[in-house]
């Protein structure tokens, strides 16, 4: 409904004239005059009085007096307060406090704490509960959803009017009784929230809120004013809400279809000048609305490249790290063809990567190594592709040349279609109603271009939902009819590449379990017995035996005005971690610091009579980890390096063979030789009985897997849809979709 802000009532006649030539200036000077006095709004009459005109110099409408506020470009930003909608102040979602979050396990009853902070533990609130389950004749101890629905809304939202009879603890501890409506859960935690200073109370209470789609602009974060304005019958939200690939027609379009297109010329070229670049990059499936947060490493890359590209800067170096994160390899075509256009522009690009293909397209290779950590950091090759590749002492040469590679594994399993999981009618973003089987016990590829709902459906769908099951986790899944064959699971692990820890005090030690066994070892020592040393004594978060100088960091962050923070080592223990008295103890002539500060590789030696701690040492380095320290701060491990830490984790935990292990892009950062040993620990747990699903578009690892399902067949509004499914010779023979093409190549690789 069209809002009216201003409200015309009042009609002043001006003049009466005839139509004269020569009264062309006195109604040039009636109409400023009317103009002026109407506020932009002029009427012309006959001489019956019939209406013949109704014009405005401020776009007001003629049959209900809406007037825009002036059309300048912050009305159509929501970032600017003229152009948000004023409800959700631009952000497109509101936050309410959410009765699943508040009832925490709602199979517990009020007393024992379905919801936190009211149970028995809390006299105050538990009194108040206890006079209400009085009045409402309901029992505290019943569980919370097996109480009458009435009564649950009454806790959450109040009594509204009705007055209940509470007693309260006056502080000489005599009881006073007030009648009074209850408040509710829900308005006291929204109360409370808005009154208190603490940021620690403000955290908590977030915590029980979710966000819902803003009902006053339905998501689009303008403002009504904002959303009236049209270009050929679109408005700024749902031209927005178009892929860029039909962004970049509509505007083609106005280009072609109108004639003498005087105003907003120049701006139209410049629009669809960037959006071809967008397009050229491989985003066009993207629509400009998308969130930030929702978009991915590889194309948030794509688009800086665009509009780097755009910029036509020409001397620049242009440094990137690993740009083929994410892509497919027809999009990793496109990022070669995009950094060849930097190059011939008169730049220098500079990149990190492990890809082949992007190697093989390059001018000049600089391969360093050997191997990783204090294994490396020398200079093995240098020169164009084809002089790395003849270089026998490198090992990135030795695939280049195809003398090294990762060989395809004779694979007798087949898919026990008995034994499977089924995602039934998925529909989460841009997925059609799609059904997939997923075989239980083996190796399984989700592959597909970047856009296609790789990610919707393994992560949003499956994962969400497996989550839900086992551990009864509140994250909405995406919606689908229903997954079956849960039977054939116990246990669902996801191994990305979040960090494993986001201070210096984590590490790989504590992450597998392995510093919880040197700590026993310590404490048993012969001295450490004698001063009555605990195994807490030899942590570095407690008390005791650590530096208090750092608290057991080794460093000490110093807090920098309008810079990020940075941490030096402590002065006190230089960095060790302990006190004198703890790093007195030692074994093998080694203190607690010397261990954590010990290769895996040389650990493994040093602990090799220890069977605890040896076997995840030899976790970690199974998983190509022998390099780094194991008192090694995860700050300092990348993503790559986390995600192996995770993996070694769960090779040396016992598990009964029932776990469905999802990996996401596990190749992102991995050197092919680290692939390959990725590889060999993939196959020890798919040897286990376990589910291994891989969201890959890797091609070394897509031929190695017992079955692939290939969605497409593009990305955005043209993906969703299930391709193909088989094992990866039988997708290769079928040549439908781009990972049918490029897995062909790789199976049947061209002769020299």
């Amino acid at each position: 409904e069209v809002p009216k802000k201003k409200i015309h009532t009042l009609d002043i006649i001006i003049d009466r004239l005839v139509a004269k030539v020569d009264n062309r200036q006195r109604l040039v000077d009636s109409i400023e005059i009317g103009e002026e006095s109407g506020n932009g709004r002029i009427k012309i009459l006959d001489a019956s009085g019939k209406l013949l005109a109704n014009y405005s110099t401020i776009f007001a409408c003629p049959d209900c007096s809406y007037s825009p506020p002036p059309l300048t470009p912050k009305l159509f930003s929501f970032n600017n307060p003229v152009g948000a909608c004023k409800k959700c102040n631009g952000l497109g979602k509101i936050q309410f406090f959410d009765p699943d979050k508040i009832v925490g396990v709602p199979e517990l009853s009020l007393s024992s704490g379905a919801i936190d902070g009211w149970d028995r533990r809390n006299e105050f609130y538990h009194r108040l509960l206890r006079d209400l389950a009085s009045h409402y004749r309901f029992d505290l101890d019943t569980p919370f959803n097996k109480l009458e629905k009435y009564v649950q809304t009454t806790i959450l939202y109040g009594s509204n009017d009705e007055k209940i009879k509470f007693s309260f603890l006056n502080r000489d501890g005599q009881i006073r009784y007030e009648k009074r409506p209850f408040e509710g859960i829900i308005p006291n935690f929204q109360k409370k929230l808005e009154e208190t200073r603490s940021s620690a109370i403000k955290e908590k209470l977030i915590n029980f809120q979710s966000k819902i789609t803003c009902p006053e602009c339905s998501g689009t974060r303008l403002c009504t004013d904002t959303r009236h304005v049209l270009i050929n019958k679109f408005s700024i939200d749902k031209l927005c809400k178009l892929t860029l690939r039909e962004t970049l027609s509509f505007f083609s379009a106005i280009t072609k279809k109108t004639k003498n297109l005087k105003v907003g010329a120049h701006i139209i070229e410049e629009i669809t000048k960037r959006l071809s670049f967008l397009v050229d990059v491989g985003v066009d499936y993207l629509t400009l609305d998308r969130s930030a947060s929702s978009i991915s490493g590889g194309e948030h890359q794509r688009i800086r490249l665009a509009s780097q590209i755009g910029s036509g800067l020409t001397g620049v170096i242009y440094v990137l790290d690993e740009p083929s994160v994410g892509l497919h390899e027809r999009d990793n075509i496109r990022l070669i063809n995009t950094l060849k256009t930097l190059r011939d522009s008169g730049n220098t690009v500079l990149v990190v990567e492990h890809d082949l293909q992007t190697m093989r397209a390059s001018d000049h290779i600089v391969d360093i190594g050997p191997g990783a950590g204090a294994q490396g950091g020398e200079l093995v090759a240098t020169g164009s592709p084809k002089e790395v590749a003849a270089n026998k002492n490198s090992i990135t040469g030795k695939y280049l040349s195809q003398n090294l590679k990762i060989d395809i594994p004779i694979r007798t399993n087949k898919p026990d279609w008995k034994k499977r999981i089924r995602i039934e009618n998925a529909t989460g973003n841009n997925l059609r109603g799609i059904s997939v089987d997923i075989p239980i016990g083996l190796l399984v590829c989700i592959t597909g271009v970047s856009g296609s709902g790789k990610s919707t459906l393994v992560h949003q769908t499956l994962y969400r939902s497996l989550m839900n099951h086992f551990y009864k986790s509140k994250e909405k899944p995406s919606p689908c009819d229903g997954i079956y064959g849960l039977e054939w699971l116990d246990k669902v692990v996801e191994i990305d590449q979040r960090p494993i820890g986001r201070t210096p005090r984590s590490n790989p030690a504590t992450y597998v379990g392995l510093y919880g066994p040197i700590r026993e070892l310590f404490s048993n020592l012969k001295l450490a017995r004698e001063r009555g040393y605990t195994a807490g004594r030899f942590s570095f978060n407690s008390r005791g035996g650590r530096c208090e100088g750092c608290q057991g960091a080794g460093l000490k962050k110093v807090e920098m005005h309008f810079l990020p923070d940075v941490h030096v080592q402590c002065e006190t223990c230089k960095g060790r971690r302990f006190n004198p008295e703890t790093l007195e103890i030692s074994y093998r002539g080694k203190n607690i610091y010397d261990v954590l500060n010990m290769t895996v590789d040389n650990a493994c030696t040093f602990f090799s009579a220890v069977p605890d701690i040896k076997q995840k040492l030899v976790a970690l380095s199974d998983v190509g980890l022998g390099y780094i320290k194991i008192g090694q701060s995860a700050t300092n491990l990348s993503g790559g390096e986390a995600q192996r830490v995770k993996l070694a984790s769960e090779l040396s935990k016992k598990n009964s063979g029932k776990t469905i292990y999802i990996l996401d892009e596990p190749t992102t950062g991995l050197h092919l030789e680290d692939i390959k040993n990725l590889l060999k620990i993939l196959e020890k747990l798919r040897k286990k009985g376990n589910t291994i699903l891989v969201v890959e578009h890797n091609l070394e690892v897509i031929k190695t897997a017992d079955w692939l399902i290939d969605l497409g067949p593009e990305g955005g509004d043209r993906g969703g849809k299930v391709n193909l499914c088989g094992t990866p010779k039988d997708v290769a023979k079928q040549g439908k979709g781009h990972t049918s093409v490029f897995l062909r190549t790789v199976l049947n690789p061209p002769s020299d």
